[in-house]
């Protein structure tokens, strides 16, 4: 988009802040522990995009700064420095793609925030925090301003099935099977962009989230989705 500091997450309407914690002196012993198996995986055939993570590079997607997002056991992992408002973006697709479905399996496994963009185009898109610990819920923003909020069970440690759907000004929102969302956008959403995944410390200062399954389809455009 690019984002490169914190005074960008304007641009972007990506994940709220969480709480400020008292972390203890204790050592954490989730940094390295890993998530269960993640759900099987096969792409539709109209996929536009798709990937499992089972290659050996990032080759199809691009990072906003080193370090952060790796390949692990055929899994998307980021983890960033336990510093309070940390973040950084991992992009796909192009500004081409107009109205379509993204699937994706996330498990949290430190931290509170994890999510997905859509229609990212010259630094701006439609964003998705589903906060974890603390919070439980599911937050919709855009440009920082809040669109929609719904209160949804999603712990750390457990894979979550999330789509979100644009088909015109309208977004649709699915996890684990309930929709949570389905209405317009009150503010200006570009017509078409790519896809975003993020990693955030927010002021919990901790993020360590993978990402897994994610695969782009294209939606019919109807009459009354604009």
């Amino acid at each position: 988009m690019p984002m490169t500091a914190p005074a960008r997450l304007s641009r972007l309407p990506l994940l709220a802040c969480g709480v400020v914690l008292c972390l203890g002196a204790t050592a954490d012993t989730t940094r390295n522990a890993m998530p269960p198996p993640s759900p099987a995986f096969k792409p539709p055939a109209n996929a536009m995009f798709s990937d499992d993570f089972q290659g050996a590079h990032l080759t199809r997607w691009r990072a906003d700064r080193d370090g952060v997002w790796s390949l692990k056991r055929g899994m998307l992992k980021a983890e960033l420095p336990d510093n309070r408002q940390e973040h950084s973006m991992l992009y796909a697709g192009d500004s081409t793609w107009t109205d379509y479905a993204i699937d994706l399996d996330v498990c949290g496994m430190r931290g509170v925030d994890k999510g997905v963009v859509v229609r990212v185009r010259k630094g701006h898109g439609l964003g998705l925090d589903l906060r974890g610990p603390g919070y439980h819920d599911l937050r919709l923003q855009m440009s920082e301003l809040p669109i929609a909020r719904v209160n949804v069970e999603n712990g750390n440690g457990v894979w979550q099935h999330v789509r979100v759907e644009v088909c015109g000004a309208r977004c649709r929102i699915v996890v684990n099977g309930n929709e949570l969302i389905d209405r317009r956008v009150p503010l200006r959403l570009s017509a078409s962009g790519g896809i975003a995944l993020a990693a955030y410390t927010g002021g919990i200062g901790q993020c360590t989230v993978y990402y897994d399954n994610v695969v782009v389809t294209p939606l019919a455009t109807t009459g009354t989705a604009r």
